[in-house]
């Protein structure tokens, strides 16, 4: 019955970040006295003025691949919530992840793949390892009135002060908005704004607005880090595919195997755990179930337990097992999908957290 976590193992184990180029500096980068990339130095400017947004970047909206709303749901309108509903009980059948299309508007949201922007004074190019290349105008120009719809939109920006407005428009409806299925049409409309708080740091903020599927907009954050030192890496994903075959069952068969677990047992495992590239998950207990939250946004996830130490993650198609020492005390929990086990260990500073 399981699912891969869609797209996100898959491209830690296919694609390491930094694999080639590791000797060749990044050109302008400042630096300590001992060669160490100084991140907190001022934005660079163009010689126009503007901040510079040129650089490799890490978007860490991870927990949002799979909740695209993070804490706060939005309401969607009938069909779309028919849509959504059916995509969750059959595990994301038809994703165009298993599929590997592009992920269209929440490209580069994935949290690990680096993102290449490369500024000029009319374009900002935005190049993804394994995604088409975006090109957002800046020279003026207005968003087509009747696009040829596409996978990644037709974009354009402006700056206001220091922040740099994107509106992107023209989506085709095949994408889905997250990895848990929301969908969206063709009327979606996306704004970005990025600012370049100093050398290594953006803070962008994504708009998200489609009134044919949800009743109101609504807006997340992400957040930005420079990736120094390092290059992209091509990323084919058919190379390494192997989710379409495990996306068998429903969501309502391991739900009518559900385990009864007390809240005593769920309480041993509250606290955070480090999970390497994933970032730092989050597991708390909510109304007697084991809830998660992974790093990058996307609010919390509900788990299936099947036993006192096995869980089942639905909407991130992954399995869940947290390990004990000689002692009793959980130092473990790992995660396991189709492509292989991730081991996040417990920190020690959350140990025992109720």
């Amino acid at each position: 019955m399981k699912r891969s976590i869609v797209t996100l193992i898959l491209s830690l184990m296919s694609a390491p970040l930094g694999a080639q180029w590791l000797n060749h500096p990044t050109p302008g980068m400042p630096r300590t006295a001992d060669g160490t990339p100084q991140l907190t130095a001022p934005a660079p400017r163009t010689s126009d003025g503007t901040p510079d947004l040129s650089g490799i970047w890490r978007l860490n909206g991870l927990g949002y691949t799979f909740n695209i709303f993070g804490k706060h749901p939005v309401e969607m309108l009938p069909w779309a919530k028919a849509v959504y509903t059916e995509r969750v009980a059959s595990y994301g059948k038809g994703s165009p992840d298993t599929n590997c299309l592009p992920a269209g508007p929440r490209a580069g949201l994935f949290g690990q793949d680096p993102v290449k922007f490369v500024q000029t004074p009319g374009l900002l190019l935005v190049l993804y390892e394994n995604a088409p290349a975006r090109q957002i105008f800046l020279d003026g120009r207005a968003l087509p009135k009747d696009p040829n719809p596409s996978w990644m939109g037709y974009s354009v920006g402006h700056w206001e002060g220091d922040t740099l407005v994107v509106d992107t428009a023209g989506f085709n409806d095949r994408t889905w908005l997250d990895l848990a299925g929301h969908p969206h049409t063709e009327a979606l409309h996306v704004t970005e704004r990025f600012r370049r708080l100093d050398f290594g740091r953006i803070q962008l903020q994504m708009t998200f607005d489609d009134p044919q599927a949800y009743v109101k907009s609504w807006t997340i954050p992400v957040d930005v880090t420079l990736v120094p030192d390092t290059e992209l890496l091509e990323n084919v994903c058919h190379e390494n595919e192997k989710d379409r075959t495990h996306l068998v069952g429903s969501l309502q068969d391991e739900k009518h195997n559900e385990a009864t677990v007390s809240r005593t047992v769920l309480s041993r495992y509250i606290g955070a755990y480090g999970a390497g590239p994933l970032g730092i998950v989050r597991v708390t207990v909510d109304d007697d179930r084991l809830a998660v939250e992974l790093s990058g946004g996307g609010g919390r996830h509900f788990a299936i337990a099947k036993s006192d130490e096995d869980f089942f993650l639905a909407e991130l198609g992954a399995w869940l097992k947290f390990v004990s020492d000689a002692k009793g005390d959980v130092t473990q929990l790992r995660i396991t999908s189709v492509e292989g086990d991730v081991p996040a260990r417990r920190l020690p500073d959350m140990a025992g957290t109720k």
